[in-house]
This record gives structure tokens, sequence and C-alpha cells, in this order.
């Protein structure tokens, strides 16, 4: 019921223009008897202070403010704009560090006083290639020219429009904001603008059934995911979360990267950008910023901006999806997203659900990882989003709301383990607790790439890590001599797959990034090791004797082989078969 001091305040007729009545961190209430709906946004106070209207109650409107709301008071004024919170799409954003609001971070002491307002300058000019000629007739999402970026960019018919091209630029360099063309009366240019939540129209969703190689083996061997498929990461403090996404952020084959950096830490944040700035692109020869999207929303930095990069960077990823290209996105970590939902539903009243995360939060996680697809785009051609956001449970502990959601929409787990992770094995992907729901698809996309043992070699590996995991209780109890001959070597070839194989160093030039080629290679020379020491014990050679037979060349082949090398893996092999020969 409203108190009659509100109602004094903001009586039904009222024309005043819209004004501050409450601030409550965050959450900006005001009175505004003008037309406004939600998700529009409002810039507050003198400072203009972005925020986007989250409820309407009569003439009270609640807006969550995307700033500190500092200096912020009941009577300054609001101004409604009309519309949705919408970012700028452009070829300026590659390579470029952003806020959760799209704004350029370029100069660090403008980080909090920027108050809403863009200080920089005009964007650059890029080279333009036009595709088509005046009077030609096109449709949404053609192409009318190429743009002269790090990866292959178009200038697109925006969606909703289509006719006769009535004019378009010559070839040379342009402006973002310049007019391109001019289609059926309506002007195009390079950059344009889009709402977050929105996604992007496309023709149709298609199959997710080509791998993205991520360049890790754990995760390309046992547990792979699919271009346009998701991907949740759990694991505790410690486990390697930030470690193992940024190496996928460095050597997974799409075309663009989007990072998303929500709520982590300034130094990690800082790490990834420093790096991606030094690192040179396996794929292009240039660095690899080039062709990477930062949204940096750190722990330090407004909290309901937070909330809002997530949706900012899948909005940038389906406009270069738009160009037929493959992207990735990257969430670190989803955890403190979903934390600022918890805050702001905390503060705006509602009654909390599990563990006081609002009621809708499974509602806000599916509509975030359903925006991942492989599509058909409006123009024809193909492209993905594939979405890998990582979830930092309280404790590890996996039953807390937020991890048990996000399981129910991801097509891939890689769980990390806290147990790994302090035995200094790297990634510490634990391959009792996590799945791949793309294996299936993926199996027979490697058979038509020519590899039709990889079901087979995929399955063995997973069979003999599962039979070593049983035998571990085991071990523990009555040693490993008190085990038949045959569950001694199954406990060896536990030791070989982890240590040979599934194990991988990030610092190292030769072992941070592995190609299918090499890791089928490595897989195949620790299984035929396995099953040579399998053969022994059968035919009656003893088990501490094969136990006792120098692997070390098997186990260094991971890091004396380069990232696409297999002949120095063959060499160890047969190396290790001849010793093993020698027991015979």
């Amino acid at each position: 019921m409203t108190s009659p001091a509100t109602a004094a305040r903001h009586r039904p007729g009222d024309d005043r223009p819209p004004r501050v009545l409450r601030v409550a961190g965050p959450l900006v209430e005001i009175a505004c008897t003008t037309g406004v709906a939600m998700h529009d946004v409002v810039l507050l106070g003198e400072d203009r202070l972005p925020g986007e209207v989250v409820a309407i109650k009569g003439d009270v409107v609640t807006v969550q403010a995307y700033e500190y709301t500092g200096g912020l008071a009941p009577g300054h004024p609001a101004t409604p704009q009309g519309g949705p919170l919408a970012v700028r799409l452009g070829p300026e954003l590659l390579g470029g560090v952003f806020d959760g609001l799209l704004r350029p971070l370029t100069r660090v002491g403008d980080l909090l006083l920027a108050s809403g307002r863009s200080t920089e300058p005009d964007g650059p000019s890029w080279p333009f290639t036009p595709r088509v000629a005046e009077g030609a007739h096109v449709a949404a999402g053609d192409a009318l020219g190429d743009i002269g970026a790090s990866v292959p960019l178009h200038v697109l018919v925006p969606p909703g429009c289509s006719g006769i091209v009535t004019r378009i630029a010559p070839a040379g360099d342009h402006a973002e904001d310049s007019p391109i063309a001019v289609v059926d009366g309506h002007e195009v240019r390079m950059a344009q603008t889009w709402p977050v939540r929105r996604p992007r129209p496309v023709r149709e969703r298609l199959p997710a059934d080509v791998p993205l190689h991520t360049g890790q083996r754990a995760v390309d061997l046992l547990f792979p995911v699919a271009r346009g498929s998701t991907v949740a990461v759990p694991g505790g403090f410690g486990t390697g979360k930030t470690m193992l996404l940024q190496q996928i952020a460095k050597w997974c084959d799409a075309d663009v990267i989007v990072y998303v950096g929500c709520g982590e830490r300034g130094n990690e944040m800082a790490d990834v950008i420093e790096e991606l700035s030094v690192l040179t692109d396996p794929r292009t020869g240039g660095r690899l910023a080039e062709r990477t999207v930062t949204v940096a929303n750190t722990s330090n930095m407004p909290m309901m901006a937070r909330e809002t990069s997530v949706h900012t960077g899948v909005t940038v990823a389906e406009y270069f999806r738009d160009m037929g290209l493959d992207v990735v996105v990257i969430a670190d970590s989803t955890s403190r997203w979903a934390e600022a939902l918890r805050e702001f539903a905390s503060r705006m009243g509602e009654l909390p659900a599990e563990e006081g995360y609002p009621a809708g939060l499974a509602s806000e996680l599916a509509a975030f990882y359903e925006r991942a697809a492989s599509v058909r785009i409006l123009g024809g051609a193909d492209g993905s989003v594939t979405v890998i956001g990582a979830v930092s449970p309280p404790g590890g502990d996996r039953t807390e709301p937020v991890t048990a959601h996000t399981e129910r929409f991801v097509r891939c787990l890689w769980s990390l383990d806290r147990d790994l992770a302090y035995a200094r094995h790297y990634p510490a992907v634990s391959w009792a607790d996590s799945f791949s729901r793309d294996a299936a698809a993926l199996a027979a996309a490697h058979a038509r790439a020519g590899d039709p043992e990889w079901a087979e070699r995929r399955g063995r590996v997973a069979a003999l890590l599962a039979e070593a995991d049983r035998l571990a209780d085991l071990v523990e109890l009555v040693g490993v001599t008190a085990l038949p001959p045959r569950e001694r070597v199954s406990v060896l070839a536990g030791r070989l797959l982890r240590e040979g194989l599934i194990q991988q160093n990030a610092l190292s030039s030769s072992d941070a990034y592995c190609t299918p080629e090499k890791t089928a290679a490595l897989a195949e020379a620790v299984l035929t090791v396995i099953d040579r020491c399998i053969e022994l014990v059968d035919s009656g050679a003893r088990a501490d004797a094969v136990e006792a037979v120098d692997f070390t060349p098997l186990l260094r082949a991971r890091e004396d082989a380069g990232p696409r090398e297999t002949a120095p893996v063959e060499a160890a092999r047969d190396l290790v078969l001849a010793r093993l020969g020698e027991l015979v």
C-alpha cells in the first residue's frame, strides 16, 4: 500500500519531470509519469549515470544503476532514453578492452569517473571494399562490402531491412559512423547498435557436430565440445579454472574470442590482457589480441554492470557470428554474475529462493546458455557461438544452486578436482565427474575427417582411468604388491595415462598447446605400451619386473615433441617397447 507521504510526492496526473525518490546502492526509485518500459535506459542525476528499468509500479519506476551511485540523492533529475540498453558493435571491438557496458577502458583513471559519458574520440577509419553496385536488390544479412580487419568482416544489411541499394560508398577508408550505403532509404554504417538482451536473428539453427579443438588433451580427447555448444567449468578456489580458460582463449581454433571477466580479481584480468597482447596467434602469425575482445568487469567495478557484462559478451559474439565466423565466449565466472543478481534481488525485497538466490536464477542461466548455437545466418553462411562458463561453488560444493542449475543446461561439464590440482596435475579435469553430451556426434565428425579410431581410443582411455581409480582405494589399504599381476598393470596403466597423456604443462612452449594429431599419437603410444605390458604379465612375466622398466621416454614425449610433432612420440614408444622386449 502506498503511504500518504508517497502519494503526495507523486499524485496521479503529476506532470513534473522524472526525479529520483530513493537510492539504495545500485537500486534507484524514480517518480516518472512519462511512458517507460521494462529494460529501458534511464540517465540518473546531473552526471547522467546509466541505469536500466527493472520494475514499474504505477508511476514509481525501479532502476538498477550501472555505476557507483555516491552523490545521487532524492530530488535529482532522471532522464528516460526511450529504448533498451544497447551496445555499439563494429570492427574496433577487435583487440579492445571494455567495461560491462562495452565502453573502452583505455585509461585506468577514468574507470569510475566516466559517469556514463563517452570521452573517447571518434572511431578510426577502416578499409572498405564494396561487393554490390547501386541498383542491386539486397535482403537482411546480405554483405554490402568487406572491411579490412584482422579477421574477415563485412558490412551487412541490418535485420528487418531490405530493398534496392540507392547508394554505395566507393572503395577506400571510411569512418565507422559514416554512411556506407543507403538501402530502401535506410542508411547503413559499419558500426551499429543492438540491445544486449535480445538475441540477433538467424535463418535456422544447425546441429552442433563440428569439434572445437582447444589444444588441451584432457578436454579434446575425453570431454570434447562442439562448435555452438555449451560448457560449464565448476571448481573450487585454487583448482585452476582461470588458467584453463586462459589456455583455451589462447589456443582454441575459433575465429574470435570474447573473454568476459565477470567479477574476478583485477590482477587476473591484467595478466590475461598482458599475455594476449604479446602472444603470437598460431593461426595468423599476428598478435592473438587482434582477434580477441575483452570485457573486463572486475570485482572492484560497479556490481550491476557485472550482471550486464555476460549479455554484452554474447551480443558481441553474435555480431561476429553474423559475419560467418566461429566465436567462443568465455565467462569467468557465472557465479559472480549470480551473486550480483542475488544482491540486487535482496535490495528489491524479493522473496529469496534457495540460498538467497532469486527465484528466476534458473531462467536467467538458461537464457544465457541458450544463446549459444551453430546457425545458418541471414546471409546464408554458417557461424557459431560457443559459451564456456566458469562456476565457482563456495567450498567446492557442487550441490549449490548455480552449479546445480548450470549442469542442467550445458552440453559439457569439465569438473575440476581439488586433489588433482593440489597434486600439481594440470589441467585438473576430473575424468570421473565430467561429461560430454557432444561426444557421439563428434565421433562421426572425426571419422569423416580421417580418424575413425577416435571413439575407440577415447573409450579405452576412459575405461583404463576408471579401472585405475577403482583400484586406488584398494592399493591404499593393502598395497600394490598384494594385487594380482593383471590389476597391478591396471594401476601402472593409470599412471602412464595420467602422466604421459592427460597431464599438460601450461608453461611449456612444447606442451601448452597440442594439436589433434599429437594427441592421437600420444594416446596411441601410451595404449600400445599398456597393451604390451598386459601381454607380458599374461604370458608369465613378473609384474614387478614390468613396473621396474624405465618409462621415462614415454612420459617425457609430450614435452620433447613440439605441438605439431609426432615423430618424437613414436620414437619414445619404440624405445620403451624395446625395453619391455628385454623381459621376454
